[in-house]
């Protein structure tokens, strides 16, 4: 029999290591979002001009932008670790998967930097 065992504390782990930093990144960036949506839908009942106008004057003040803006990054952040997961594990061919890996993430900051051009514009 051979000394090279599959189990056990020598065991060759490969590949996704990050198991509870992305688990709790994932449960972050989701209560991020969510309280975000919360309060744009509140803001959004609460509104005194349901118009383009008062979506504009909410969008004006300080702390939304700053809000929305975190709530982008968390977004982009959650996007990334979910993506990334599904890359690593259902992609074998590793070429294929760096490709892919380097596309998301291109994509995503490319998506959050029009994301921040756009509300810091209003």
């Amino acid at each position: 029999m051979s000394s090279a065992t599959n189990f056990g504390p020598k065991r060759l782990v490969v590949g996704a290591h990050y198991g509870m930093r992305d688990w709790l990144s994932q449960r972050v960036t989701a209560i991020v979002l969510s309280v975000y949506s919360v309060t744009l839908v509140t803001a959004a009942f609460m509104a005194d001009e349901p118009s383009y106008y008062g979506w504009a004057g909410l969008f004006a003040q300080t702390w939304i932008k700053v809000f929305t803006l975190v709530a982008f990054v968390a977004f982009t952040y959650h996007a990334w670790v979910g993506v990334r997961d599904i890359w690593m594990d259902y992609v074998k061919p590793v070429a294929v998967r760096l490709g892919l890996q380097i596309f998301t993430i291109v994509w995503l900051l490319a998506c959050l930097a029009w994301a921040i051009d756009i509300l810091w514009r209003v």
